[in-house]
């Protein structure tokens, strides 16, 4: 059986950490690959030897180099890769963003806490989407 491959497109370290350790909550074995921009992520898209069909991106929308906009305009303008689930992680309240991530038809937007000296019991959106999304999708898609 494939292991679900998860694709990670997010240029901070401390993002990156909070992500790891959401993901390492999951019931399942998955294989989790990482880009610092779009562009690193295209090439890792396209490159044949290492043969990446995700199950899923994690994608940021404030990065250097090429965001997560301009990667999604990529990504469905390409016929091997239009139909990857997308989900767009961002600080970034901005409606313009989601309407604009919502019409590249991405599968949904969660918003990052950033606030890591924050010592309340508030829920985790990565955590609280790793555990009733992700894990469903990839479930779904190993079967």
């Amino acid at each position: 059986m494939k292991k679900p491959t998860i694709l990670l497109i997010e240029d901070d370290e401390l993002d990156i950490i909070s992500v790891e350790r959401s993901l390492k909550k999951l019931d399942s074995d998955y294989v989790l690959h990482s880009a610092y921009n779009g562009i690193e992520a295209l090439k890792m898209l396209r490159d044949v030897n290492l043969g990446l069909v995700p199950d899923v991106i994690l994608l940021d929308i404030n990065m250097p180099r090429m965001n997560g906009i301009e990667f999604l305009k990529v990504i469905r303008e390409d016929e091997k890769l239009t139909d990857l689930k997308v989900f767009i992680m961002t600080t970034s309240s901005e409606g313009d963003d989601r309407l604009e991530a919502e019409k590249l038809g991405i599968s949904g937007y969660i918003i990052k806490p950033l606030n890591y000296t924050d010592n309340t019991k508030r829920s985790d959106s990565m955590d609280a989407f790793v555990q009733f999304h992700l894990r469903k999708i990839l479930l779904d898609e190993s079967i």
